[in-house]
């Protein structure tokens, strides 16, 4: 898990080298080929920055909204079951609707601290078949918007596509990785925990301690499609900061310096209207105690 780093602070090399394009010979003169029909754009890729983070005590986290939420509901906050207040919640359980006082440090779109936002309840938070918290506040939406000019990130309905491009932003250490949705790992173990249907990213979001509960975000649409949760440190097999890929026939795979993220369309389905979390819903998949 992606806790907090403790020890000197690590710094970044970037290599890169200059390409001189090569130039092709002369040919003769040819007719110009007729015109073609314009194609369509690519989908631009919007602006990604700190707004509607948030810094907890050891972890990352953001402040979300479902599809339907509206600006009177209490907002939430997403992060993972491992960041909790208490503790790691053990293999099998489910914590819903418990009293929490959690502060949590409210960022703009530069990264700097405009106010504290604080919960009222644990809403949600399991480390089982996912690794996820999700916090409401005391205040709402509106409130948010109003006193501090932040508007809520917006949970993604559908599974991220392999392939798209992404952003893992940390409220804790102000930071952002660039890269791309690698694969899923069809069962992700790491200790006593297993996570279903596991984001895995390219190398490039080589994550640290730290960003643990950090939103995985769209490129392109802005939506969060997940939330960062874990890497292999070490190389070490299906151990404590070194989980390990198992697929269907049972065949572990371990990635060394590859992280993950735990998808987060699966939460949607049992936000019901005021933002309560429903485990009856219907397409709710989230496990329930």
């Amino acid at each position: 898990m992606k806790k907090p780093l403790v020890g000197a602070l690590l710094s970044l090399l970037l290599l890169g080298a200059a390409v001189t394009p090569a130039v092709a010979a002369p040919i003769a003169p040819v007719a110009p080929p007729a015109p073609t029909a314009p194609t369509a754009p690519e989908a631009a890729a919007v602006a990604v920055t700190y707004a509607g983070t948030v810094a907890l005590s050891n972890c990352s986290g953001s402040v979300v909204r479902a599809p339907s939420s509206q600006p009177g509901d209490l907002a939430l906050v997403l992060s993972n079951g491992h960041c909790l207040e208490s503790g790691f919640p053990a293999a099998g359980e489910v914590i819903t609707d418990r009293p929490s006082t959690r502060s949590f440090s409210l960022l703009n779109a530069a990264g700097s601290k405009v106010g504290t936002l604080r919960a009222s309840r644990i809403a949600y938070a399991t480390m089982t078949d996912t690794d996820i918290s999700i916090y409401r506040l005391t205040r709402t939406y509106a409130q948010i918007q109003s006193q501090y000019g932040i508007t809520a990130l917006t949970l993604d309905d559908v599974r991220p596509a392999q392939g798209s491009a992404i952003k893992v932003v940390s409220g804790y250490w102000k930071r952002t990785y660039s890269c791309s949705v690698d694969g899923f790992a069809y069962r992700l173990k790491e200790g006593d925990w297993t996570w279903k249907d596991s984001v895995r990213y390219t190398s490039a979001c080589n994550t640290i301690g730290g960003t643990s509960g950090s939103p995985v975000i769209d490129a392109t649409t802005g939506k969060v499609v997940a939330v960062n949760n874990t890497g292999n440190e070490d190389g070490a097999r299906c151990t404590v900061n070194n989980p390990c890929e198992v697929d269907q026939n049972g065949n572990v795979t371990v990635r060394q310096g590859i992280n993950y993220a735990q998808q987060t369309y699966i939460a949607v389905p049992c936000i019901a209207p005021g933002n309560r979390i429903d485990l009856n819903l219907p397409g709710c998949t989230l496990p329930k105690p």
